[in-house]
């Protein structure tokens, strides 16, 4: 497995998401999975508390991991957790509650990240920055991200930072995959990239299945920005065809697609079988084999979402 440094930490670049995942499979399964992640080299965990706002879901996901993580042996040390924070309800349920009851739920007494979202406008960025300091302080976790924030509030969560001498966020969770780069690649976080300020964490890069042929999830997935899903659902058959082409599986186009940006530190899949985990693992074997200027020449075509605004301001 490949690591890339994803703000303090070194991390390999295939990581898990918890939402919909780990209550979608069996328990033995999940542990096995867990147990599978550690051998492969890739345990990074991205567990939240699915509970507020829109996620308000009632999920046992969180809970299962941590079971699951203890019963396959791993050690703390062992495996690397990015915590949640959500600002729905901020600062009504504030970050020191919500940490608390995300940290009791998985059985860990911190995380080594979090990220901040789902973002809304009009946020207090300084009390934000403030808040989450605190809890750094606290020896809860060590460095931080935002998830799909605007462009001017990062920059100002960055600022406020550095000038009161305070921990800045250090990468974004961000959509993107095969159709979906305005924001990733667009000219406003690709500066923060290239300048080194953050770090790109690639999230929903299958579109919740789509991009891996599942062209009827069956259950809820990401929400539809642009609405350019139904060009994606179109764009099933050149995804097929390009990874024929390769003599990989779309999940190793996907993936390895991601990887091809040197900004991504690393890729959120929401494998649910042992044998996703084994194929989506092959993905760093096809950049190696086929280089970033080819995937990105043959995938070129596939970029949908062009018209969707880069600064986040959708």
């Amino acid at each position: 497995m490949r690591y890339r440094r994803l703000g303090t930490r070194e991390v390999p670049v295939l990581s898990f998401g918890s939402w919909n995942t780990w209550d979608r499979m069996a328990f033995d399964e999940a542990v096995a999975m867990i147990a599978r992640a550690a051998e492969l080299g890739c345990a990074f965990f991205d567990v939240a508390h699915y509970d507020m706002g829109p996620h308000a879901e009632n999920s046992r996901t969180d809970l299962i991991f941590g079971k699951a993580v203890r019963e396959a042996g791993l050690a703390r040390q062992d495996w690397l957790y990015c915590g949640k924070l959500w600002l729905w309800d901020y600062p009504g349920t504030g970050f020191a509650r919500q940490l608390a009851t995300s940290l009791e739920r998985v059985g860990v007494d911190r995380a080594d990240m979090v990220v901040v979202g789902d973002y809304f406008a009009g946020l207090d960025v300084e009390r934000v920055v403030t808040d989450v300091a605190e809890q750094i302080a606290e020896g809860r976790f060590g460095t931080w991200g935002v998830n799909n924030w605007r462009f001017a509030d990062v920059r100002a969560a960055i600022d406020i930072a550095r000038r009161r001498d305070l921990v800045p966020p250090t990468f974004a969770q961000l959509k993107y995959g095969l159709a979906r780069r305005s924001m990733a690649e667009g000219a406003c976080y690709a500066s923060l990239f290239e300048s080194g300020e953050l770090a790109l964490q690639a999230s929903d890069v299958f579109e919740g299945g789509l991009l891996v042929g599942n062209l009827h999830p069956g259950r809820k997935i990401g929400a539809d920005v642009g609405g350019i899903r139904q060009r994606i659902v179109a764009a099933w058959p050149r995804v097929r065809r390009v990874a024929r082409e390769l003599d990989a599986s779309p999940a190793q186009l996907g993936i390895a697609f991601c990887l091809a940006n040197p900004a991504t530190a690393n890729v959120l899949v929401g494998a649910s079988r042992l044998a996703q985990l084994e194929e989506n693992a092959g993905a760093v074997a096809l950049l190696d084999r086929v280089g970033a200027e080819r995937i990105r020449e043959l995938t070129g075509e596939l970029w949908l979402d062009r018209d969707v605004a880069a600064d986040g301001t959708w």
